[in-house]
């Protein structure tokens, strides 16, 4: 953590006429986190957040502008290999003429659209790779159609390359490539903005909100979340489930940034507003490209009980998260959760069995997750969060199940 945050916290809670031993208990966190927190050690977002409702600011008022810590003798080379070709395609360099890119084909529109769909049905899969080695094929391709063709078939071809870049800007969020994802999904969204095409510059901000929560840019995602819902709110009445769906989407967006940024009010309102959504579509919306994820009652259900784990309620995530739309009856009747909105739900489900010490129901949550997505298990912060608190208040010997989790999310110590 920065020593600006620390100051910072340090700061308000003085402000705030707390001792550290006051902040520690208005936060229901230990002294000794409250001492790390302000020694600058590592700490995650839900203890800044469990800061932030006990000092009655924002989660951003904590956060401090300062220099970035160098990396020297750090540098991340496995991503820097892997992504090379993927950077030369998405952001060549750009001299006093033309940018001086490799030539490509020119595609046919259509092909590249179907390229996308087909390399969107492999991230669904998890198969990272894959998908990486696709999309450096679908910008080029998409940039020398949008130079050699004219009239409507340019136009086509713009919205081509707008589906491809937003392929990428999803990948490159996932894999945690963030500067080059704002590229690609800002590309994206003018590209579509530019050629009319509303519902898919809405599909763009989406992404784009979630590469800022992800930063731990809360109120500009918040801003950003709720300015675009506003502008593309539909006729309940005459409104398409996909309108609905990225509609809806967009007010998890704000819940989740004004959730995490202590504004409760907030996204309990934003909550309600996906509910909507989610209530008028009756089941889960999944028919790409007009819609590029899940949405629907049973996602707007998983995501308010994410509210109840961000605020430590542990038996309120355990006693919803079997319950009602996520249940195994109401499957045939309202759909079910995306794979990646279902691991996500699950580790809120895990993090519950830690806090309340079932650590073998928390295994069996993780092993179950690592068989069906385990790619994606390792792309996932909290993932390790909870396989590193399993560790520190496990009091027996570890297990092999435990020793062979803690290597595959790369625990050491």
């Amino acid at each position: 953590m920065s020593t600006g945050l620390a100051d910072n916290v340090r700061k308000i809670r003085r402000t705030a006429g707390l001792s550290q031993e006051g902040l520690a208990d208005a936060a229901e966190l230990s002294l000794s986190t409250v001492r790390k927190v302000e020694q600058g050690g590592h700490v995650s977002m839900d203890t800044l957040a469990a800061l932030a409702r006990a000092l009655g600011v924002s989660t951003s008022d904590l956060f401090a502008s300062e220099a970035p810590t160098s990396v020297v003798g750090r540098p991340d080379e496995e991503n820097r290999r892997h992504l090379a070709e993927l950077r030369r395609a998405l952001m060549p360099p750009i001299g006093l003429a033309a940018p001086l890119s490799e030539p490509g084909e020119a595609g046919d529109p259509s092909a590249i659209r179907r390229g996308v769909q087909d390399g969107h049905a492999l991230y669904q899969a998890d198969r990272y790779g894959s998908v990486a080695k696709r999309l450096p094929t679908l910008l080029r391709s998409s940039e020398a159609a949008v130079s050699a063709l004219e009239g409507e078939e340019r136009q086509h071809a713009m919205i081509a390359r707008a589906h491809a870049l937003l392929l990428t800007g999803k990948y490159l969020t996932q894999v945690r490539q963030y500067d080059m994802a704002y590229y690609a999904l800002a590309e994206a969204i003018r590209i579509a903005r530019e050629t009319g095409q509303t519902q898919l510059a809405a599909t763009g901000v989406v992404g784009l909100c979630w590469l800022l929560l992800r930063q731990d840019r809360f109120d500009e995602s918040e801003r950003l979340a709720a300015q675009t819902a506003a502008e593309i709110e539909p006729r309940m009445s005459q409104a398409t489930p996909a309108q609905l769906a990225v509609w809806g989407e967009l007010w998890l967006r704000v819940a989740a940034a004004a959730r995490r940024n202590n504004r409760p009010d907030v996204a309990k309102h934003a909550r309600r507003m996906a509910a909507t959504a989610g209530g008028a579509i009756e089941r889960e919306h999944t028919e790409f490209p007009s819609h590029w994820s899940a949405f629907g009652p049973v996602t707007a259900e998983a995501k308010a009980i994410e509210d109840l784990a961000l605020v430590g309620d542990a038996r309120g995530v355990l006693r919803r998260a079997d319950d009602g739309a996520l249940s195994t009856k109401a499957v045939d009747h309202v759909g079910r959760l995306s794979t990646n909105n279902w691991g996500r739900h699950r580790l809120d489900v895990a993090r519950a069995h830690v806090l309340l010490g079932s650590h073998q129901d928390a295994m069996d949550e993780l092993v179950n997750l690592r068989e069906t997505a385990d790619v994606w298990l390792t792309h996932q912060p909290m993932a390790r969060r909870v396989m590193e608190d399993l560790l520190k208040t496990r009091k027996r010997t570890l297990t092999e199940e435990m020793r062979s989790m803690a290597a595959h999310l790369n625990i050491t110590g």
